[in-house]
């Protein structure tokens, strides 16, 4: 069934706006393991908040009982069609919903089968206005991980890494095919005289080159309006037990990775600690303050961005 648009599809939790500015959907379940399962439990801290002087936060943070996730809604530079009525903060706000509801309605679906059905959910939900075949129709990173008594089980699809503490030792989950992608058009650019193209022509030709890889072999995947990208997304389990459980999470939109990837402030074992001690909102403002103070580190076209972090902590029941 189509929802409304600018709203959210029927069954869904609508997200919440705090005072931060951050958006969250949660459904009604208590927080925790799943009844009828005794593994730890799940404590969970999160934070979003929208690039400074921005009203609207193309990020969000879900939960849906033991499923928590990031999204991260791909902004559309200015003067780029999109062949859609629909901005990226109603695509995130729709696609997180449609995620609760599949998770509802096949709870041991993989997270796979479950983000596939939510973007094909979602392609009702747009309605008939909009050319979904359109290279540049709303998209979103995802990171999803989902606690199962014994085990949790998570996924990475774009640039939305996920850091875990396992045993503590820390592992890195990363997508970097946008990243290769994107190295890769640095080189083709590179490689072509300039003539008398200004910066700007020069930007517009490589997001035009950009969106032609979007959800292609030998290019990147990401949420959009195909649902075959789930099944690109890269997968895992842990378990929760024994000296190489799991003992923390952190799902991060790149907003808030950069203060590892470009800004050096922190390696992520530091991160970890760091949204730990302080806080998820400790994180962002860290970002903040070397998005200030520091702009030449930058490896974007954007000066700041939205930013969001989820921590998981997992203690015996």
């Amino acid at each position: 069934m189509a929802a409304a648009q600018g709203g959210v599809p029927p069954g869904g939790a609508r997200p919440d706006r705090t005072a931060r500015g951050s958006a969250t959907a949660e459904a009604a379940a208590a927080p925790g393991t799943r009844a009828g399962t005794a593994g730890p439990m799940m404590r969970v801290r999160s934070a979003s908040a929208p690039a400074p002087g921005r009203a609207v936060n193309e990020d969000l943070v879900l939960r849906y009982g033991p499923v928590v996730g990031v999204l991260d809604g791909a902004t559309v530079p200015e003067g780029f069609d999109t062949g859609c009525v629909h901005g990226p903060g109603w695509y995130v706000r729709h696609l997180a919903a449609r995620i609760g509801l599949a998770v509802a309605a096949r709870p041991a679906a993989t997270l796979m089968s479950s983000l596939a059905a939510a973007i094909l959910a979602v392609r009702a939900d747009h309605g008939g206005g909009c050319d979904l075949d359109h290279p540049g129709t709303p998209s979103a990173t995802v990171c999803l991980l989902r606690e199962s008594g014994d085990e949790v089980d998570w996924l990475v699809l774009c640039d939305s890494p996920l850091v875990l503490d396992v045993g503590g030792r820390v592992d890195v989950v990363s997508d970097d095919r946008l990243e290769t992608a994107m190295a890769d058009l640095r080189r083709m650019a590179a490689a072509v005289p300039t003539g008398d193209a200004d910066p700007a022509t020069r930007f517009r030709r490589s997001v035009a080159v950009q969106r032609e890889r979007m959800n292609r072999t030998h290019g990147y995947w990401v949420a959009a309006a195909d649902p075959d990208a789930a099944y690109h997304a890269v997968t895992g389990t842990v378990p929760l037990r024994g000296p190489a459980g799991l003992r923390r999470a952190a799902l991060l939109t790149d907003g808030a990775s950069c203060a590892v990837e470009q800004f050096g402030l922190l390696d992520w074992a530091g991160l970890l600690d760091l949204v730990t001690a302080e806080g998820p909102e400790a994180l962002i403002g860290l970002v903040r303050a070397a998005e200030r103070d520091r702009p030449d580190l930058l490896r974007r076209q954007k000066a700041t961005d939205d930013a969001s972090v989820v921590l998981c902590e997992f203690e015996p029941a």
